[in-house]
């Protein structure tokens, strides 16, 4: 069996981006997104009774039991389970690990019976506060020579009925064009490529920011050797993070893909719809593209 907690990942045919002399590395993404998530105000505050933690701990327990019984799992294996969930948490990736391969289930139940607009995962990168556009229109913070076509990014929030929700605020953040993101790779400043707009009156938003590149998850911890032991790749389409809210509505965190863009059909994370994907268009000065999606927020 290979040693998903030692064997170090080999990329494969496809690289990732080098566009920086000094690139994220696994341990301290995975340490960042850790601590972010020990910030947050949800993290520990969930009261659930324990007829609800039987249950699920208990169903958990059943189906790993089975798969032991039915792959007659051996010791070796078993060992090597054991240290990579160690090394799991010795990387700080369990945000990353739950984020890639379990939250889209968590995010389509918690939102099944929502209306209007489609959501997806959150991913481990989200930093509140980021820096406020009034008016209906920003430019996310970016380095005087960022990489990537510039974008525009437009469109209007309502609410289920078709009335305009003025004073909605449009979270915005994502990778640049090596794929890595401010606050969890070195020598980006810290709001980089992150910003939130409020709308205007009309409910109307204008996002001024640069298209990301696809990219690799990190490969160099724990996730990576899981993704190089089981044969898998660990590409996400490049994407675009939102958070839409207003008050008294139901706040909406999705992502947006590119139409035709790489792995957009087989994305590690199994989180693009249909309904998330964009497809720019050359704005009329040819300086860059432009797309324009509306959203739509249910009543809380």
């Amino acid at each position: 069996m290979t040693d998903i907690a030692t064997e170090q990942q080999d990329p494969g045919a496809e690289a990732a981006p080098t566009g920086t002399e000094e690139q994220a590395t696994a341990a301290a993404s995975g340490a960042a997104a850790t601590e972010r998530f020990r910030s947050k105000e949800r993290a520990g505050a969930v009261d659930v009774d324990t007829a609800r933690v039987n249950t699920l701990v208990t169903e958990l327990l059943t189906a790993a039991h089975d798969i032991v019984r039915r792959h007659q799992v051996t010791y070796a294996e078993y060992d090597a389970l054991k240290a990579w969930l160690i090394q799991v948490g010795a990387d700080g990736e369990w945000p990353l690990f739950l984020d890639v391969w379990l939250e889209h289930v968590v995010e389509e139940v918690a939102n099944d019976d929502r209306l209007g607009s489609k959501g997806t995962i959150e991913g481990p990168y989200y930093v509140p506060d980021s820096p406020r556009f009034t008016g209906g229109e920003g430019a996310l913070p970016m380095r005087a020579d960022e990489g990537g076509t510039p974008l525009l990014f437009q469109g209007r929030v309502t609410d289920v009925d078709g009335a305009a929700l003025a004073g909605a605020e449009v979270e915005m953040w994502h990778a640049d064009d090596d794929g890595l993101y401010s606050q969890f790779a070195p020598n980006l400043p810290q709001w980089n490529l992150r910003g939130t707009v409020v709308t205007d009156a009309q409910g109307c938003f204008r996002i001024h920011t640069v298209q990301p590149a696809p990219y690799q998850i990190p490969t160099d911890g724990s996730c990576g050797r899981l993704i190089a032991a089981a044969g898998w790749h660990a590409w996400r389409p490049a994407h675009l993070h939102l958070k839409v809210s207003a008050p008294g509505r139901q706040r909406v965190t999705t992502q947006l893909y590119f139409k035709g863009g790489s792995h957009v059909a087989d994305d590690v994370a199994s989180a693009v719809k249909p309904e998330l994907i964009l497809d720019p268009t050359p704005t009329a000065d040819g300086s860059g593209s432009e797309v324009t999606y509306d959203f739509v927020l249910d009543r809380v």
